[in-house]
């Protein structure tokens, strides 16, 4: 874990308009997670961490959660995969396919995204026609590059910042997996600094 020296910066050098966030807007602290869906500890950490801190900190209204793209392989089913969560997102369907992809992981292919798609009852010629366009792939890859540029070489990455607004201070950042109690220390001490 390392603190990463930034003075305050606007909020839009971490987050995009189009950024998939859970919980308030409003709220002191944000946790910015860089993930690949093919990525077996950023799978653990959806499984066994992310519902820990919905439950403590962004259902509370203390802290939000913003996920950004990190595909591994620029050719594989990480990218892939977030191309379709942002497909089913034109859909407002982002966060369900999220849970989904991360779901079937181990599986990921055509026949498996096609499956969810029918499940979550998106137009599947919207999605199609967004999949083949690939319209989102320079998105997913400015991701990837954020990531990089904030130290990141692998996934998954954190960074836990302190917000008022429109500015964050206060930048922790958490290469590779860890536990919930790690993110819950890192979010408690910003909340005290609120």
């Amino acid at each position: 874990m390392l603190t990463y020296r930034m003075a305050s910066a606007p909020v839009s050098e971490i987050l995009t308009a189009d950024t998939p966030i859970l919980g308030n807007a409003k709220a002191p602290v944000l946790v910015v997670e860089f993930s690949d869906f093919t990525c077996g500890y950023c799978g653990k950490f959806y499984r066994e961490t992310l519902p820990q801190m919905k439950s403590q900190y962004l259902d509370t209204g203390k802290a939000r959660f913003a996920y950004r793209d990190y595909p591994r392989d620029e050719r594989g089913w990480g990218l892939v995969s977030a191309h379709a969560a942002r497909c089913a997102g034109d859909q407002g369907q982002y966060w369900p396919m999220h849970d989904r992809l991360f779901d079937q992981a181990g599986r990921l292919g055509n026949g498996v995204i096609m499956r969810i798609v029918k499940d979550l009852r998106l137009k599947q010629e919207m999605f199609g026609t967004c999949m083949d366009s690939q319209r989102h792939i320079d998105a997913i890859m400015a991701d990837k590059e954020l990531g990089e540029r904030l130290g990141f070489r692998g996934t998954p990455g954190f960074l836990i910042v302190r917000t008022n607004g429109d500015r964050f201070t206060d930048a922790v950042r958490i290469p590779g997996a860890a536990s919930y109690e790690v993110f819950a220390q890192q979010i408690e001490k910003l909340l005290k600094k609120s």
